[in-house]
């Protein structure tokens, strides 16, 4: 079921999403200090693509804390945004519920990204 839930995701909406995240992954690699930034969107960008069966677990760090606070700023609202809508138009129908929860692990994760594990 998972295998069949993540080839729907990736062909409805997901797909979207991961290239939102990659190509802000490129933008944030232009720069030196952007390069951490850049590479926590590429690996993000792979469990957009595949996020049925892993969970995302978050750490307290000051350090870390302090990057998110810098990646609100420039990029982490708009993913948020993005992926919020289309949690809600998803959540609309009962079948994409589930990636509709999806899509909120998603903004959640654009809210908060670094110190984030996925397993």
């Amino acid at each position: 079921m998972r295998i069949f839930g993540n080839l729907l995701w990736c062909i409805f909406g997901g797909g979207v999403i991961a290239i939102l995240w990659g190509l802000v992954g490129v933008i944030c690699c232009c720069t030196i200090v952007g390069i951490p930034m850049g590479l926590q969107c590429f690996k993000f960008a792979g469990f957009i693509i595949w996020p049925f069966g892993r969970n995302i677990y978050y750490s307290n760090n000051a350090v870390d804390f302090l990057w998110n606070i810098l990646w609100i700023v420039f990029f982490g609202w708009e993913l948020a945004v993005f992926a919020f809508f289309i949690s809600l138009i998803w959540c609309v129908t009962i079948v994409g519920i589930p990636f509709g929860t999806q899509c909120f692990k998603f903004a959640r994760l654009a809210l908060m990204p670094f110190g984030a594990q996925i397993i």
